[in-house]
């Protein structure tokens, strides 16, 4: 009896968690907007999401790619292992987002607000960063291969392993009142043509372009 009455309430409790789910996702849908919502593995390949509201939410593991998501603001959110590959994120707001191991190959993300960003080991190849704010973010082991950061605001991010081969950092500020760590980054390839260096630490600046003579080593 004690089996069933465990059965009937664990299968109530799973059906509960599910249609919470659903929920958050439909109120997203309808309203553009959504705070403390579990959209965790939500299937919002795309998506028109432009100036969506979302903050607080849980979208771990969720499918974003191709979405639009132009002027949204993701305030806080949880994306860690999340899919936007060639989502459209120009302008979009991700102040303290988690992008931990995301996936953003090929990604627009113009003139994005990454301040204090989680973007550890997140996947960055060719993605467009220019103008972007990554102000204090974390990019340490990060892939951004082919990237363009042409004029990104780099102020005091950690970029430690992160992978610059053939990146693009024309005119990107990485100097300011804050350190920039490059410890075992690699910038073969990277132009870093009129960018700021002026707090950069760490960095190896071997196979760089247009480099500022001060930098490199006898």
């Amino acid at each position: 009896m004690l089996r069933y009455v465990f059965l009937s309430v664990f299968a109530l409790l799973l059906l509960t968690a599910c249609v919470s789910d659903d929920n958050d996702l439909d109120h997203l849908k309808n309203y553009r907007l959504c705070n403390k919502c579990d959209l965790s593995g939500a299937d919002l390949a795309g998506a028109d999401l432009t100036g969506n509201a979302i903050s607080n939410s849980d979208l771990t593991g969720a499918d974003l790619s191709y979405s639009d998501l132009t002027g949204a603001i993701l305030f806080e959110v949880n994306l860690t292992g999340a899919y936007l590959t060639n989502a459209n994120l120009n302008g979009t707001s991700l102040f303290k987002a988690n992008l931990a191991e995301a996936n953003l190959v090929g990604a627009n993300l113009k003139k994005a607000d990454l301040t204090r960003a989680n973007l550890t080991g997140a996947n960055l190849i060719g993605a467009d960063l220019s103008g972007a704010n990554l102000t204090w973010a974390n990019l340490s082991g990060a892939n951004l291969v082919g990237a363009n950061l042409t004029g990104a605001y780099l102020s005091n991010a950690h970029l430690s392993n992160a992978n610059l081969v053939g990146a693009n950092l024309t005119g990107a500020v990485l100097g300011g009142l804050y350190e920039v760590n490059l410890t075992g980054a690699n910038l073969v390839g990277a132009n870093l043509a009129g960018a700021n260096l002026t707090s950069v630490i760490g960095a190896d600046f071997t196979g760089a372009l247009n480099v500022p003579a001060e930098y490199l080593k006898d």
